[in-house]
């Protein structure tokens, strides 16, 4: 009887716990509400809200959250007007925003929107005073160092194109947060060929009012001796730093009457002879949809997309 006793005694407590624990809950959202507190979700870009990486380099600082939607108006809400490629990891900078890979320690993607007021040369921007620097908003077990990179014979290449920034010293610094970098051969890709990609890029804002880039890394299969197709990339550094094979940039371009044209770029990741012409990267976009796993641009109204890659389209 003690026993069976000491046992109903033990199950009102444990009740009484839960539902004590229920109310409290209950009363502290209550209270959020009535003070108008927000809550965090998950990253839902469209009906909640998205982590957002914080500028200022510290461990003490907490990350902040973004109320961020393609139609509002804030500088996410236009970087990211035609939609999200994906929405696992999305983190916002002042003037760009990307989707973080933990495992690879590289972004997924990054997107910018450019405009000639915004990539135009700017004497109070100095890229000379920019460092190199890790992104203490990802978990230390996930993000990329710049031990990684010394001695790997691979530079610190840029996603988001340090040029594109030039409103200010802050939005150039934030480009060399380690997390919008990813290891590009150095002579002959990242220093010559891409840099004119990016170039090219920057120079679409003199015909275009508003330009959409969205540039990531891929890792594209390669048949072996055996016959076989193999996806096989070089990881560098202790944290094991992934070396994509191929880079994309997809770039869509609005008209002063709402057209839209789009190209898209695929290059490898290795030497490349200065002298070939950028239109030989140029590649259908649904083939690097398919290869990256990303939808781009699905907020986009296909009637309005005029062009791709130089050819008129079948949409109209």
């Amino acid at each position: 009887m003690k026993i069976i006793s000491r046992i109903g005694v033990f199950g009102s407590v444990t009740c009484t716990g839960y539902l004590l624990g229920i109310l409290t809950e209950r009363s502290k959202r209550n209270a959020s509400a009535d003070l108008n507190v927000p809550r965090n979700f998950p990253g839902l870009p469209l009906y909640g809200s998205v982590s957002a990486a914080t500028p200022v380099i510290s461990n003490s600082n907490p990350v902040t959250v973004q109320e961020i939607s393609p139609s509002s108006k804030s500088r996410v809400g236009q970087i990211m007007k035609y939609g999200f490629p994906s929405l696992d990891n999305v983190r916002s900078l002042d003037d760009y925003v990307l989707a973080y890979d933990k495992r690879n320690r590289v972004a997924n993607w990054v997107f910018e929107h450019l405009t000639y007021e915004r990539v135009k040369h700017n004497d109070a921007v100095d890229r000379s005073k920019c460092q190199f620097t890790e992104d203490t908003s990802i978990h230390d077990y996930f993000r990329s160092k710049n031990t990684d990179y010394k001695g790997s014979g691979f530079d610190r290449g840029h996603l988001a194109a340090a040029g594109n920034h030039r409103v200010c010293q802050k939005d150039v610094d934030q480009t060399f947060l380690l997390s919008n970098m990813a290891p590009q051969v150095g002579v002959g890709f990242n220093r010559d060929s891409w840099n004119r990609l990016e170039k090219h890029v920057r120079r679409l804002t003199r015909t275009y009012p508003n330009v959409y880039v969205c540039t990531g890394p891929l890792y594209l299969p390669k048949v072996e001796a055996d016959g076989k197709s193999y996806v096989k990339y070089q990881v560098i550094g202790v944290n094991h730093v992934a070396v994509p094979t191929h880079f994309f940039k997809i770039v869509v371009m609005e008209t002063s009457d709402n057209k839209l044209h789009m190209e898209a770029y695929v290059m490898p990741n290795q030497k490349i002879d200065d002298k070939t012409p950028l239109n030989v990267f140029l590649v259908p976009p649904e083939s690097i949809e398919r290869a990256s796993g990303l939808l781009f641009f699905d907020r986009m109204s296909r009637s309005n997309l005029v062009q791709i890659n130089g050819r008129k389209t079948t949409y109209v």
